[in-house]
């Protein structure tokens, strides 16, 4: 009957490669007699002296590992921090952008408005795995294979620079890219909602469907862009003069178009106008058009003046500083 030692060593020596079996075997069978004998001249039993050596020397998968210096991790730790850096930079950009491309393309070129979300979720999810599989599969080869990347040996000159006060806060990045978000999502949304049903019964959308071949891929761009320019500050952590510029013109960009749109009647499907009598008859669309209008007049001018402040006052407190 074979001994717990006995049972060990085959366990052990399977994970090894064969030609070094026989000299692993002499080399642990007496590095585990000795531990025994070890305990046992302690007064331990002889039984328990052994389950307890072979409990401290671990798993025989992992002892076969060290060896025959083999790794058992999939990153180790001389590219873990490579891996893990150039993985989170390819995460945070090229999912969201793949997928908000797929969404734009299936909303106009695609023609199914209503699909855009639910396919570019689906291509930024596929997108993301791939990335994580392909570079994760490089690494691993490029650990198994000794292969050297000549990373440059780190020392106390790269140390970044203790963090300054932010300005730009998670919660308010957070909040704006979510309304932006939605109002991005309110596009496609709104051509499938039963605003009113024509005399077939088909529905009719709220705005006018000749859009999706000119302003409202435009206006989805622009938030995209809004939203990446969120980013942008939250990673800058303050208000820039260059920032500022960009905010400024991206709502400038976004606000021209939705007034002339709406000034000029050519926002709302007319087919459902047609189907309101207050908004047919009278002035009630005129009136609705001039409320919106001043609105998002007061809502970009508000954002530029409030970016402009911040921005003067983020210069100032760093100046002296």
């Amino acid at each position: 009957m074979s001994t717990l030692t006995d049972r060990y060593l085959a366990a052990t020596l399977r994970a090894v490669p064969a030609p070094r079996r026989e000299e692993i075997a002499t080399e642990l069978r007496a590095a585990i007699a000795d531990m025994v004998d070890d305990r046992t001249s302690g007064g331990q039993d002889p039984a328990t002296a052994e389950r307890d050596v072979l409990t401290e020397l671990g798993h025989p998968e992992r002892l076969a590992a060290r060896y025959a210096d083999r790794r058992l991790q999939l990153i180790g730790p001389a590219y873990y921090l490579v891996w893990q850096r150039l993985l989170r930079r390819l995460l945070t950009v090229i999912p969201g952008v793949v997928g908000v491309v797929v969404g734009v393309a299936q909303a106009t070129v695609g023609d199914n408005p209503g699909g855009a979300i639910g396919s570019g979720i689906t291509a930024a999810f596929q997108t993301a795995v791939q990335i994580a599989f392909w570079v994760t599969l490089s690494f691993a080869i490029l650990e198994r294979t000794n292969a050297s990347l000549d990373l440059p040996e780190w020392n106390v000159d790269q140390l970044p620079e203790a963090p300054a006060e932010r300005d730009i806060r998670l919660p308010d990045t957070c909040a704006s890219m979510a309304m932006t978000l939605l109002t991005l999502a309110f596009l496609p949304w709104q051509h499938f909602r039963s605003w009113a049903r024509d005399t077939d019964g088909t529905r009719i959308p709220l705005l006018d469907p000749a859009l999706w071949t000119s302003w409202l891929p435009v206006l989805a761009g622009l938030l995209v862009a809004a939203m990446a320019l969120e980013l942008v500050k939250y990673r800058t952590g303050r208000w820039t003069r260059p920032l500022v510029v960009a905010n400024a013109l991206l709502d400038l960009a976004f606000a021209v178009p939705m007034i002339w749109l709406l000034l000029g009647d050519r926002l709302l499907n007319p087919d459902l106008v047609a189907r309101f009598s207050w908004l047919r008859d009278g002035d009630g669309l005129g009136l609705t058009s001039r409320v919106t209008v001043v609105v998002i007049v007061a809502v970009t001018v508000w954002d530029i003046a409030d970016s402009t402040l911040k921005a003067r006052r983020s210069a100032a407190v760093r100046a002296d500083a």
